[in-house]
């Protein structure tokens, strides 16, 4: 029988004291402030590139009359592939009852969050007027403006939305027992009070655990198909148009498989980093990155399957756009960044076939971060390719990015990891309710 916790953990004290040290640790590590001021650097970057980019306008991106999405478009499907994964991930191995969630799940929702509220902020970044955001929220106004509801981006702000509103109370929920766990271990009086609030009062008596525990599964059983409806949808940003490339009915399913491939790559380097700078070697385990392995593995196979039948159906369609463009992804100038997504996200995954591999830490981490810019790479591409071979040739164009475009891109992963730096050290970053459910149940076994 495979265990999850792993030796070391003597009682159940010991679990909430690790769980929760992070947190009411007198002297914070030299780790923690390593990455600390390193990710304070770029969230500095982002703020500086921000600045200059509504000063100046979205002429410092490298945007043209054709290529009007450019990076802040291609970024937000990235963040937000990466954002939806994290909830998805903990609902299903939830549903699906695996008990290798209770070491993933609380780090993986916050991730969400994170990576949701990067992704919200691209469009707002690209709008040039960012002044002019509310005009796409439908209310009544004396402007007498209202949203155009053909417009997948319309779609976009009551999916994402309600994706990051339910996100959040899934996320709150789980929360809940060991905010209670806090409110009696913080050592000043404010810190009880404000963990105490937001416990709601728990009590931990039985008829808590019952309420919570159907609640919570309830809320899993939701997030699964909320997820893939909402990311559906953000494909219908392409799917729903008629440029060559884009109108596919293939791209829902294609989008929800790589937004839980990407999420999936990101969480296995969150446990890495988790595991090194907090001394969680004992609920997150060898195991642990072994089982990920498999399940990157598999979506590799499934996306090097979806690559195919794009070119497959361009071919069969008999559309000569369409087979320009994929002769072109193959042989212009965008081609080493296609060969380079190809290589990323289908070959090299493959060596997760053997197990030395997947029980390598350094090994699938290293796999997980070519994967992510592998899936980075395709969002780039599904832009630039498409745009830059449309239908009409004086059109035609090369997107090249400018040094705001790589400080924002950069900008915006050193804010992600900033937020988690703070995440860690005022929440627990893992559920210690979870664990000692699982610490029992294995020593029992």
């Amino acid at each position: 029988m495979t265990r999850w916790i792993g030796e070391g953990i003597d009682s159940l004290e010991e679990i909430d004291a690790r769980v929760i040290a992070p947190i009411v640790a007198p002297r914070l590590t030299w780790r923690w402030w390593l990455a600390f001021a390193f990710s304070g650097s770029l969230t500095l970057l982002m703020i500086g590139t921000v600045t200059w980019l509504f000063v100046h306008g979205i002429g410092i991106f490298g945007n043209n009359t054709t290529i009007v999405w450019g990076f802040p478009i291609a970024n937000y499907v990235w963040w937000l592939g990466i954002g939806h994964a994290g909830t998805l991930i903990s609902a299903l191995l939830l549903v699906t009852r695996q008990k290798w969630r209770g070491s993933l799940n609380r780090f993986a929702e916050t991730m969400t969050l994170f990576a949701a509220s990067m992704a919200g902020l691209f469009p707002i970044f690209h709008l040039g007027r960012p002044y002019y955001l509310y005009w796409i929220v439908p209310y009544p106004n004396v402007q007498g403006l209202w949203p155009q509801w053909r417009s997948a981006l319309v779609w976009d702000l009551w999916a994402v939305g309600t994706y990051i509103t339910f996100s959040a109370l899934f996320w709150y929920a789980g929360l809940i027992p060991d905010l209670a766990l806090l409110r009696e271990r913080a050592k000043t009086r404010l810190a009880r009070r404000i963990y105490g609030v937001f416990a709601l009062g728990w009590r931990g008596s039985l008829k808590h655990w019952e309420v919570h525990t159907r609640f919570y599964r309830y809320m899993a059983a939701l997030a699964v198909p909320l997820v893939v409806s909402v990311h559906s949808i953000i494909s219908l940003d392409f799917a729903a148009s008629l440029e060559p490339g884009w109108s596919d009915t293939i791209y829902p399913p294609y989008f929800v498989v790589g937004a839980l491939y990407s999420g999936f790559a990101m969480v296995v380097v969150l446990a890495a980093a988790l595991r090194w700078a907090c001394s969680f070697e004992p609920f997150i385990t060898v195991n642990h990155f072994e089982m990920i392995g498999r399940v990157l593995l598999m979506a590799s196979i499934i996306m090097g399957v979806s690559y195919a039948s794009e070119w497959l159906w361009s071919w069969y369609g008999g559309e000569r756009p369409e087979r320009h463009l994929v002769a072109f992804l193959f042989t212009g100038p965008y081609a080493p960044l296609y060969y380079c997504q190809l290589l990323f996200n289908v070959v090299v995954p493959q060596a997760l076939w053997f197990r030395r591999v997947r029980s390598n830490i350094a090994a699938v981490v290293i796999i997980s971060i070519v994967i992510n810019i592998g899936m980075w790479l395709e969002r780039i591409l599904i832009v630039w390719a498409t745009l830059s071979r449309d239908y009409l040739p004086s059109a035609w164009r090369i997107f090249l990015p400018t040094f705001w475009d790589w400080a924002l891109l950069f900008g915006s992963l050193g804010a992600f990891m900033f937020l988690f730096m703070l995440f860690v050290r005022v929440l627990p970053a893992l559920p210690a309710h979870e664990l000692r459910k699982l610490w029992i149940e294995e020593r029992g076994a």
